[in-house]
């Protein structure tokens, strides 16, 4: 008798909860709890995620080997920038020599290659290559003839390139080269169909070609496939598309956005997948644009960058075809706060259990006393502070076990602590000073950037000297961790003058760690307990101490800083709280001040259940 075991090996379970791993995948199971037949499918979608530091289109459009190895470099209007994702946000590269655009590349992150483009200035066809080792890019050997809005794929020592237009004479070409690394050769064997602004996918070896346009206005839906030394037709795209992101294997390629015209520019979101035979089309992107980046490893899964709307755009989006649902992380309105105010990054907790005090109310005085408390759902009046010294302000320790410390140029400086319901005036001294950051535990706090490059450590009792750090942040940085283990982060050293550098401090000594990828002062972060992990966010320029210049925000994963999704508005000397994620409070938008908050949420993922039904 043929049944469900005998076809799939496997019984119908019985079960009263879901599995939570993937492999239960096309298995059929009854949930007793819910009364349903239930499965795992798998699903193809788009997902927003961390945008590029910089705007850009005629961006390489397949350096990388998978989602999460990707370089974004050269691009108009960046035309010297290089960006890297890691897959959850951007991090800033080192700059190509030669400044381009229409560039097209291939490699990894830690060994890529570029080549030809429109050089800038002046705007003219080249042939030069640069290869990357993941910070700086070197001048190597030039293509027999300058190229531009070609298609590229292989390893830094295995390249190739093709397709492409020429400058003299004016021509989109069928040339094919191959690069080992250093030195660029002809194959006699060309394209089938000549053609420019076309995608790839492969080896140099085992190539894919397909899409471009023959130049204006025809374009192609021409596939072709190449075996190390000749091209051969295979099964065309269903529809044209040109100019979009391309990534993958010769077996497993995916073609994504784009301009889908015959005639005009139409912006794509079509996405259309290959295996080896066909091609089919799957989920939309979720914004059309074309000129724009992608990487992918193979059909299944892909990052998608940059491009062109109705101007240069540093959107991105990630491909997935999956047993598994995955929500992009996003910042999302929370709760208003009672008394709206500016501050200096002093709010503290997780954002289910925050606290702000203090803060610059925008009237005379311009100081407040107020404490609000956060349970995760709405704010609440706390004890109040018990100084009106409260426009410079470093906060420390959770709800219920608060440090606050005003500092100030004037003989006001004071510690407080608070028990979750009063504030205590501590006996400690506190040196007078201006400019720096406040972050810690009640037992375990760091005071830095006071007055130039000072740092104090707090250990419950006293304060006591810390590291002298290398830059100077009396312009407002920001940080995160304790006396043991800190970071700190951008600022400015002087008025007029932005610092991207970040440090780390060990407890003894600071060390510079790396630039962030945006420089701002008058900024928040999140408030982790150590420099393992963070959240940057807001800010304003070096000329401006309000409004809402910046809503970018970056990660700190314990080695270097990355884009995450940006705030919902532009804010600055805003409260910042959470310790696992971030929490954007109040502050100073343009003009005026708000009560408004901001919750970033990470990414999630789980599995893709359905119910199963007779409809």
């Amino acid at each position: 008798m043929t049944n469900y075991k005998n076809i799939f090996g496997k019984p119908v379970k019985f079960l009263a909860t879901d599995p939570d791993n993937a492999e239960a995948e096309g298995q059929i199971w009854y949930n007793s709890t819910s009364d349903t037949f239930k499965s795992i499918i798998s699903s193809e979608a788009w997902s927003s995620s961390a945008p590029m530091t910089n705007a850009r289109y005629t961006i390489d459009p397949g350096i990388g080997a998978s989602q999460s190895d990707a370089i974004g470099a050269g691009g108009y209007g960046t035309t010297s920038l290089t960006e890297e994702y890691n897959g959850s946000g951007w991090s800033n590269g080192g700059n190509l020599n030669t400044a381009r655009y229409y560039g097209v590349g291939g490699g990894i992150q830690t060994a890529a290659w570029i080549a030809g483009g429109v050089g800038f200035p002046p705007n003219a066809i080249i042939a030069d290559t640069e290869n990357y080792d993941g910070s700086a890019w070197t001048a190597s050997g030039s293509l027999p003839t300058a190229t531009r809005n070609a298609a590229a794929t292989g390893l830094q020592t295995a390249g190739l390139l093709f397709g492409g237009n020429t400058p003299t004479p004016p021509a989109v070409v069928d040339a094919t080269y191959e690069y080992d690394g250093s030195t660029w050769t002809a194959n006699p064997t060309g394209l089938n169909t000549a053609r420019r602004s076309l995608g790839s996918a492969g080896t140099q070896t085992s190539a894919l070609a397909f899409g471009g346009d023959l130049g204006p206005p025809s374009n192609s839906d021409a596939t072709e496939e190449y075996d190390g030394s000749t091209w051969t037709s295979a099964n065309n795209l269903p529809g044209f598309q040109r100019a979009a992101g391309s990534g993958g294997t010769q077996t497993s390629a995916i073609y994504m956005g784009g301009d889908l015209r015959p005639s005009g520019v139409a912006l794509g979101t079509r996405t259309v997948i290959y295996d080896g035979t066909n091609w089919t089309t799957t989920a939309n992107m979720g914004t059309g644009r074309y000129e724009l980046g992608g990487a992918a490893a193979n059909n299944s899964a892909a990052v998608a960058f940059g491009g062109y709307i109705t101007a240069a755009t540093s959107l991105t989006e990630e491909y997935n075809k999956s047993t598994t649902v995955f929500t992009p992380a996003a910042w999302a309105s929370g709760p208003a706060i009672n008394t709206a105010r500016s501050s200096f990054n002093n709010g503290l907790g997780p954002t289910s259990a925050s606290l702000i005090f203090g803060g610059n109310p925008g009237a005379a005085p311009y100081t407040t006393n107020a404490t609000e408390e956060y349970d995760g759902s709405s704010w609440t009046a706390g004890g109040n502070y018990p100084s009106s010294n409260t426009a410079v302000t470093g906060a420390a320790g959770t709800q219920t076990a608060a440090l606050g410390f005003a500092s100030s140029d004037s003989p006001t400086s004071i510690v407080t602590n608070y028990d979750g319901t009063t504030w205590t005036v501590n006996p400690a001294s506190f040196p007078a000073g201006y400019g720096g950051t406040g972050t810690g535990e009640s037992s375990s706090a760091i005071y830095a950037g006071y007055s130039g490059t000072n740092s104090l450590e707090w250990d419950n009792t006293s304060w006591t000297a810390g590291g002298t750090m290398n830059t100077s942040r009396t312009g407002f940085g920001t940080g995160f961790g304790n006396a043991s283990s800190a970071i700190q982060a951008t600022g400015s050293t002087s008025p007029s003058t932005l610092t991207n550098d970040s440090e780390e401090y060990n407890g003894t000594s600071w060390t510079s760690v790396g630039n962030v990828n945006t420089s701002r002062k008058r900024l928040a972060a999140s408030r982790a307990f150590s420099n393992a992990s963070g959240y940057i966010f807001g800010g304003t320029p070096a000329t401006n101490n309000s409004g809402p210049t910046f809503n970018n925000t970056e990660f700190w994963n314990g080695t270097n800083w990355s884009t995450a999704p940006n705030l919902g508005a532009g804010i600055g000397n805003q409260f910042g709280a959470g310790t696992t994620d971030a929490f954007s409070i109040g502050g100073e938008p343009s003009p005026g001040l708000t009560t408004a908050t901001e919750i970033f949420n990470p990414e999630t993922t789980a599995l893709n259940l359905k119910t199963l039904t007779t409809s």
